[in-house]
């Protein structure tokens, strides 16, 4: 068929928004179109596309016009997230998969010029969104993009090392079911469960600052936020650092919550995981730089301090914020 929907998303702000790429092939002027609202970024995955499926041996359909929607027209579309799910389209319409098998897939992922799979910002993001809707839906992401989605319970994660993965996962055997793509390349990954509590800077290492220490440890109990006022060198830093290791360990949705925060800034590290963060900013930095900013907006160190422990640390004799 010359019509093919392959489901993605889109990152506004925490939330992951659900797109469908469509993909049209019709007879006329040789041409590739690309519609809805999408940014300079997107726009330009025509042509990692066209050389992806090239240099990947298959067929690029050079003599039809190409018209790909991503919709809803009315939603922002950034980064190179499309590059797959487009990819996926134009190899469906132009009967080179079976359409049929994208049905309950979800993809993004960015394409390099031979068909290697880059991770994309908001993984995370995007496994939290279908937890939350409670649909089982299966998602095929790169690597470093598969671990953190895998990290939701009872995600069902797929990763993908190149685009010839993906075309051969969605070839039908002769009773229906895909086929293995060959090697690892095509990899069905188990959520991951929360590791043993981690290891903090411990409090009783620090010797005096009785004071501070009894407000750090009211702070933690009662869930409350502290001010440590004091000149340079007084261990204003050295006790907000240990202020983490008094909070109990983080529940699963604390972790992911954390943990997808930092996925949108493309700060997550799987050896942070259900770590709190600890954040230290430079005395020099602007609000903009404290509440996020840009377009589209990034979360910044105030949203990431809503989900574990900020230390802004100021050399003017102000101190460190924990929130």
């Amino acid at each position: 068929m010359s019509l093919s929907l392959v489901q993605s998303r889109v990152l506004l702000g925490l939330e992951a928004a659900a797109v469908t790429v469509e993909v049209h092939l019709a007879n006329g002027l040789p041409s590739f179109t690309l519609v809805g609202l999408a940014h300079v970024e997107v726009k330009e995955a025509r042509e990692r596309v066209r050389s992806a499926i090239q240099n990947a041996g298959l067929a690029f359909p050079h003599n039809k016009k190409i018209t790909v929607n991503l919709a809803p027209a009315d939603l922002p579309k950034d980064s190179g997230r499309f590059d797959l799910p487009i990819a996926l389209g134009i190899l469906a319409a132009s009967g080179q998969i079976d359409g049929t098998r994208l049905a309950g897939h979800e993809f993004a992922g960015e394409l390099s010029l031979s068909g290697e799979l880059r991770p994309v910002r908001g993984a995370l993001a995007m496994s939290l969104a279908l937890h939350a809707q409670g649909v089982a839906v299966r998602l095929v992401l790169p690597p470093g993009n598969a671990e953190e989605a895998a990290l939701v319970p009872s995600a069902q994660v797929y990763r993908a090392r190149h685009l010839l993965d993906v075309v051969a996962a969605m070839q039908p055997l002769a009773d229906g079911e895909p086929a293995a793509a060959p090697g690892d390349g095509w990899t069905a990954l188990a959520p991951t469960p929360l590791p043993p509590p981690a290891a903090y800077a411990d409090l009783a290492d620090v010797k005096g600052q009785v004071a501070a220490k009894r407000a750090l440890e009211i702070a933690a109990a009662g869930g409350h936020s502290v001010l440590l006022v004091g000149a340079p060198g007084s261990g204003k830093s050295m006790l907000a650092q240990r202020f983490a290791g008094l909070l109990p360990p983080m529940t699963t949705d604390e972790a992911l919550q954390s943990a997808a925060v930092a996925s949108l800034g493309g700060r997550f590290t799987m050896a942070q995981w259900a770590i709190r963060p600890t954040c230290s900013p430079h005395h020099t930095a602007s609000a903009p730089a404290l509440v996020g900013g840009g377009s589209p907006p990034r979360p910044g160190e105030i949203s990431l301090a809503h989900h574990g422990v900020l230390f802004l640390v100021m050399s003017n004799a102000h101190a460190a914020l924990a929130a």
